[in-house]
């Protein structure tokens, strides 16, 4: 396995890698700080969640990603942690460990027992692409919002990844990012006085099962972290071309957060918008390497883990418009292979259109995210659709 890994290890992917995580940490990770706050956390157990994510995140991305040969990034549930944010007022932590450990339970159960992958097997890979063009459509368009603010660095590496593009395509994203950080350098943008070498330690909580617990944060929390970020987990998989058990990934997610659930990890699900990186051309051109993009990712959370506070300060230290810019220029050969893919089937093209415009949208209903709805839009105008073709 080692000699495998080393033979298909590659800069671009390890880059791709530090991009997903980059790009997931920064856009996210406050959500989970006032998660954390929001159940009156101290700083040492914030510390432990941190601690706890990361580890889980990097520990799974890392065995999944050798074990199937496939890039499977995990991630903390971002629409579990808002959530948190809402409901968790007034539950002692106790009651909110206990809550994140039945979650757990139950999104064990559904991996384990195949019952998520014969629900996800019946989506249309034309469905699929369509949602997975719609998550990733913002972060295309980001590139060219983030020069309102930032030009010159922006439109700098826009340039450098085309040059890059067209003559060393492995390599365009990580010009484009070495680029971006000399500009932000020299302009003063870089805050990376704040970095301090710092260990999170874990702080283990016992759990206290509750009603109120079960029905406000347990239920909500599963409900969510399954059509929020699993569903569109497994559809960035199936969209890039990967075929992979469904049902252990899931599984094992689950088993990792009862695990860590004790010391802050709310909720570990497969990842959606940062793993899209890792399955990108970017990370590289042989699709069967790509999973080497994962396990890089996989050793940057684990980091995130051992040193919560440092590597914290070290992202944030990036000025936002050159997060923006490098993830929509990791993403875009992603994006426009899910549209091309959402589209080649004139039978399934309105289906598709309406799942991509849907998602695109951001529309949150129930507290569950635009994705959800996408699939479910583009599936219903698909039956209606093919039932009216067999009617007439």
């Amino acid at each position: 396995m080692r000699i495998t890994l080393l033979k298909d290890f590659s800069a671009s992917a390890v880059i791709a890698g530090f991009v997903t995580v980059l790009v997931g940490f920064t856009s996210s990770a406050v959500i989970v700080f006032q998660a954390a706050q929001a159940l009156q956390a101290s700083p040492a157990e914030i510390g432990s969640w941190m601690c706890a994510l990361g580890l889980g995140m990097g520990l799974t991305s890392i065995t999944l990603s050798l074990r199937y040969r496939v890039p499977v990034v995990t991630a903390w549930s971002t629409p579990g942690a808002a959530m948190l944010i809402t409901s968790a007022a007034g539950v002692p932590m106790r009651e909110a460990i206990g809550a994140f450990l039945i979650s757990g339970v139950l999104i064990t159960l559904c991996g384990f027992t195949g019952w998520f992958e014969r629900i996800i097997n019946r989506i249309p890979i034309s469905i699929a692409s369509g949602m997975l063009a719609g998550v990733l459509l913002r972060f295309g368009l980001d590139v060219f919002v983030a020069m309102k603010t930032q030009f010159v660095m922006t439109f700098a590496m826009f340039c450098v990844y085309l040059l890059a593009r067209r003559t060393v395509p492995r390599y365009a994203v990580i010009a484009a990012l070495l680029v971006g950080i000399a500009i932000a350098g020299g302009q003063g943008l870089l805050h990376v006085e704040a970095v301090r070498l710092q260990l999170a330690e874990p702080v283990l909580t016992l759990p206290q099962f509750s009603v109120s617990a079960l029905v406000s944060m347990a239920l909500p929390l599963f409900v969510v972290t399954m059509a929020s970020q699993n569903v569109p987990g497994v559809a960035v998989i199936r969209a890039s071309g990967y075929s992979v058990p469904i049902s252990p990934l899931i599984g094992w997610t689950g088993a990792a957060t009862l695990v860590l659930a004790p010391f802050g990890a709310f909720a570990l699900n497969l990842a959606a918008i940062t793993a899209a990186i890792c399955m990108g051309r970017e990370a590289h051109e042989d699709p069967a390497k790509r999973y080497v993009a994962a396990v890089a990712a996989g050793v940057f959370h684990i980091l995130i883990g051992l040193f919560g506070a440092t590597v914290g300060a070290v992202f944030t230290a990036f000025p936002k418009e050159l997060v923006l810019a490098i993830a929509g220029l990791a993403l875009l050969g992603t994006i426009g292979n899910g549209l091309a893919a959402a589209l080649a089937k004139e039978g399934e093209r309105e289906p598709a259109l309406i799942t991509f415009l849907v998602t695109a949208s951001g529309t949150t209903l129930f507290g569950i995210g635009s994705a959800f709805w996408g699939l479910v839009g583009g599936a219903l105008s698909l039956a209606v659709l093919q039932a009216r073709r067999r009617s007439g």
